[in-house]
């Protein structure tokens, strides 16, 4: 009897581990076998959940904690979003606040027309705002306070911007000015005693040169507790208030613009101590934060370990083409071992761990990054909700059913509307949420699975 032919091939050290492994089991019988494996591997890898369940039995973990984390952000980001708008509002009434009680005869609405003409009129102006500084305490219906640095109190100052030098003729068409900038300022304590009286340009020397004059700036730094937080069971922030109003004179126009800045900077408190049930609700908050930020990280890692595992198929398929066909595979082909929900889910992930980690230092009010919480959370929220028009794909009556509704928001009339866009994103996904549950159902074999063939699968 002849022994069977055996080939014995070489692997050098430039050779891909995949392509060696080939060139060790070159024999039709054992061609054979591998490239009915290599099948049996790539029809299994492109299968969706419902399949992978009724061939194997294997359950859909990764399309169960995507149901669970949509509910979960969602929760997370409607609860810190109502939390946020208490901030937005405290920020929004305090500068309205500060407006009316620093500007002499504001109302709402009239920032763009409020101005003054006359040289008296710029004068009251200004002493009516260090008045109104000096009597804050009593005056003021908010907690509002002086800013503190050390024991002494900050003060206010008045600084007033004008040219080095100038003279201005305007009746004989001449002028001599010097364009450099020079500032003036002077400081006004807090402590100042008014004695019951006003004070004026009898009390301060102060005046001002019109013919040169630029700009004149009031600064000051006051302090506030946001304690409506508390109704809300949160504990509440310290606020700095940077203000700054500014008399613009550089048109020389005859009409000087009038505006107040308020610059906001959100701190945790230094002392505080609340009474009652509001140290337990924060915990709870924080637990639930805990709880998305493991969902979210066994999400990455079955994500992370799904691509990974494409990308080991992918090199033994390239691989074997390449020994047993002497072919290349395209790039485009490689690609299709690359799927790209899996990035965006695991982008959502690491969106979602950094902003819920933000979000229980805020609460623990170890930080105060507000914005910066929103933004990733709003992120990852819209992700995983474009997550899953992905997994309605799974099934053939929603696959027709998305396709079609994405025609139509993709054939918006108006593509420069954006936001209109992403409004009918945000419904679509909304509605068609009935169907994930639905999907469920399928792939645990509560009613009959049947789906679409012409997506990849978790």
């Amino acid at each position: 009897m002849e022994n069977p032919e055996v080939t014995v091939s070489s692997c050098s050290a430039h050779d891909d581990e995949n392509l060696c492994s080939y060139k060790r089991h070159s024999s039709v019988s054992q061609e054979g076998l591998l490239e009915d494996q290599l099948r049996r591997k790539l029809k299994f890898f492109f299968m969706n959940p419902c399949e992978k369940f009724w061939a194997r039995g294997r359950k859909p973990w990764k399309l169960g904690i995507q149901l669970l984390k949509i509910v979960m952000v969602t929760v997370q980001l409607v609860v810190f979003g109502l939390s946020n708008q208490m901030v937005v509002a405290f920020k929004e009434e305090n500068t309205i606040a500060f407006k009316h009680l620093f500007l002499k005869g504001y109302m709402d609405r009239m920032d763009d027309t409020y101005a003054v003409y006359t040289q008296t009129d710029v004068y009251d102006q200004i002493f009516f705002a260090i008045n109104q500084y000096l009597q804050l305490p009593n005056i003021s219906v908010g907690n509002h306070a002086y800013e503190k640095r050390g024991e002494e109190e900050t003060p206010l100052a008045v600084c007033q911007q004008f040219y080095k030098r100038g003279i201005i003729c305007p009746g004989n068409d001449t002028f001599d000015i010097d364009p450099e900038i020079v500032t003036d300022c002077l400081y006004i304590e807090p402590t100042t005693s008014l004695d019951n009286a006003t004070m004026g340009k009898h009390n301060l020397n102060f005046t001002l040169d019109f013919p040169r004059l630029v700009a004149v700036q009031l600064m000051f730094n006051l302090k506030a507790i946001n304690l409506q937080t508390v109704r809300h069971h949160e504990l509440p922030d310290c606020y700095d208030f940077t203000l700054r109003i500014v008399f613009d004179n550089k048109a020389h126009s005859g009409r000087i613009k009038i505006s107040l800045d308020n610059d906001i900077a959100i701190r945790e408190c230094k002392d505080w101590h609340v009474s009652g049930s509001i140290q337990k609700n924060t915990h709870y908050m924080m637990i639930f934060d805990a709880f998305v930020i493991l969902t979210c990280l066994a999400s990455l890692i079955l994500c992370t370990r799904s691509v990974i595992k494409g990308i080991w198929l992918q090199r033994e398929f390239v691989s074997f083409f390449l020994y047993y066909y002497k072919k290349e595979v395209s790039f485009s082909d490689q690609m299709e071992f690359v799927n790209g929900w899996y990035i965006l889910i695991i982008v959502s992930d690491v969106l979602t761990i950094v902003g819920s980690t933000l979000k229980m230092e805020i609460q623990a009010k170890s930080l105060t990054s507000y914005d910066v919480c929103s933004i990733l959370l709003g992120i990852s929220t819209m992700l995983v909700w474009l997550g899953v028009i992905r997994y309605l794909g799974f099934f053939q009556k929603y696959n027709v059913r998305i396709s079609w509704d994405l025609h139509i928001v993709a054939s918006h009339p108006n593509t420069a509307s954006s936001i209109t866009q992403c409004n009918e994103v945000l419904l679509l996904c909304c509605y068609d949420l009935p169907g994930l549950l639905f999907l469920w159902m399928d792939c645990t074999g509560t009613i009959p699975c049947q789906v679409s063939h012409s997506e990849h699968g978790f």
